[in-house]
Formats: C-alpha cells, sequence, structure tokens
C-alpha cells in the first residue's frame, strides 16, 4: 500500500499533537517560605542546609540537620547568618 506524503506528514502531525501534552513537564512543588526559624524548626528541629553543609562553631557542630537544598535555598536569607549552609540549625 502507498501512501502520499501529504498522508504521511498528517498522521505525524497527528501523533505530535497527541504526544506533546505529555511532555510538557508536570509542575514543581512548591517550597514553604517561613517566617522565621521558630516557624521553620516546627518542621525542622535541627534546621535545614544544603547537600554538604557543615555547621561552623566553636562549639559542638550540628550533624542532625534536615538536607534539602530547595527548603535552605527559599529560607535561607537573613537566616543563614553565618553562612555556613545551615538555616535556623539549633545547638
Amino acid at each position: 500500500m502507498r501512501c502520499s506524503r501529504r498522508t504521511v506528514a498528517g498522521m505525524l502531525g497527528a501523533a505530535a499533537m497527541a504526544v506533546a501534552p505529555l511532555a510538557v513537564a508536570a509542575p514543581a512543588q512548591a517550597v514553604t517560605v517561613y517566617s522565621s526559624c521558630d516557624e521553620l524548626n516546627v518542621d525542622y528541629p535541627h534546621g535545614v542546609g544544603h547537600p554538604g553543609a557543615v555547621d561552623h562553631t566553636s562549639g559542638t557542630p550540628v550533624t542532625d540537620f534536615a538536607i534539602d537544598q530547595a527548603v535552605y535555598d527559599a529560607n535561607k536569607s537573613g537566616r543563614d547568618r553565618d553562612k555556613d549552609g545551615i538555616a535556623c540549625e539549633q545547638h
């Protein structure tokens, strides 16, 4: 069976329109921006940091903080005062 170029082009166009909605990425989950460290510490009792963060302290470093890049990025402003990659760490 022979198909004309127009028929083949039509089939390809229809297939592309059927697949196109599947190629759209799902929206990213919204990350909570906390209003204070007290509020953040309810969900993250020892703070939240990015992968590889190390607590800068002269005492015992916090090692049990949550690691979540997106939450840290959304909440680091004003909450990571010592710039060690951990927001709202609790000693």
